[in-house]
């Protein structure tokens, strides 16, 4: 492979988690487990949702959508990564990678926007109960998912639009388990500047505006809480939210760690390993926290299962 225009680059190598070969198979069942679970519990909470008309509100409507995400989120990184451990391979194709880049960073994003969306709906349901349904209606609901998907559609593809415009050095080598913007953008010869910016712009557009959005929304609640009387009404008020923090804190926690490690040690294989965290046992608990602490999730869970045993 050599040194040249990006044409002439025809694919890149994965370096994956571990190059041990004793290793791979632990890792190959490990992440198809934990992949196969991601799935499973993802379509159970839409299936559940769609089932059940108790459920058609647009806190449940924004859950489903989260779930459809992660399960495209989790599909666009483990897949490749098993495969490559099956065939003894790690190789992925220059196309291929800046493919999985465009999708990682669109339900990165989406992920992020739902939960900020999700945020604004506690908000308006504790704080304007009273205008919720009028606030709320289906329209502005899906105006919102979908404004989310062409805004993040959009700005992934300007990132690839940039980055076909670079040349690659030799020795093409991505010490992950996926195509990262980051780590791909490292191997780049020509100037990259613009792509750093970008790249900056883009995290405080997918990570911090949406943060921001949701501690404002947060804020405003617990204000609105404290204001209530009622012991009672404080509780079930909390209770709508304890799955949506719950979430949000295990998606910006495993992130803000993987950020910390990556700046810490300085160890690429450190930072492969602690972004695992986000990119698969987040969207692998998600689905077992609504489950678990919502009881309306619960029991159309059971509900759907009722169904499904009756039909045996």
């Amino acid at each position: 492979m050599e040194a040249g225009n990006h044409t002439e680059v025809s694919e890149f190598l994965l370096l994956g988690l571990s190059q041990d070969p004793e290793l791979q198979p632990l890792l190959f069942g490990t992440f198809l487990s934990m992949y196969l679970v991601t799935l499973l519990g993802n379509l159970l909470i839409i299936l559940a949702i769609s089932s059940d008309s108790q459920l058609h509100t647009p806190m449940y409507f924004f859950l489903s959508n989260l779930s459809f995400i992660d399960i495209c989120f989790i599909s666009t990184t483990i897949p490749k990564m098993l495969l490559n451990i099956q065939t003894h391979s790690k190789d992925i194709s220059y196309i291929g990678c800046l493919t999985q880049v465009y999708f990682f960073m669109v339900f990165f994003g989406l992920d992020n926007f739902l939960l900020t969306v999700m945020a604004y709906d506690r908000f308006v349901a504790i704080c304007h109960p009273l205008y919720y349904t009028v606030i709320m209606n289906p329209h502005l609901c899906g105006l919102l998912v979908l404004m989310s998907w062409l805004i993040i559609s959009w700005v992934s593809l300007f990132h690839i639009l940039l980055m076909m415009r670079l040349t690659f050095c030799i020795g093409t080598e991505i010490p992950h388990f996926f195509c990262e913007l980051s780590q791909v953008l490292k191997l780049a010869c020509s100037d990259k500047k613009i792509n750093n910016i970008s790249l900056y712009v883009a995290t405080a557009l997918l990570g911090v505006f949406p943060l921001t959005g949701i501690l404002f929304s947060y804020c405003q609640i617990f204000s609105s809480l404290m204001r209530m009387v009622s012991i009672e009404g404080k509780y079930k008020a909390f209770s709508t939210c304890g799955s949506h923090l719950s979430v949000v804190s295990l998606s910006y926690g495993t992130g803000l760690w993987v950020y910390l490690s990556s700046a810490v040690t300085h160890s690429s294989q450190r930072s492969s390993i602690a972004s695992v965290m986000y990119t698969v046992v987040t969207p692998m608990l998600n689905p077992f926290i609504y489950s678990l602490r919502n009881k309306d999730v619960k029991g159309a869970l059971g509900r759907l299962f009722s169904q499904a045993a009756s039909c045996l």
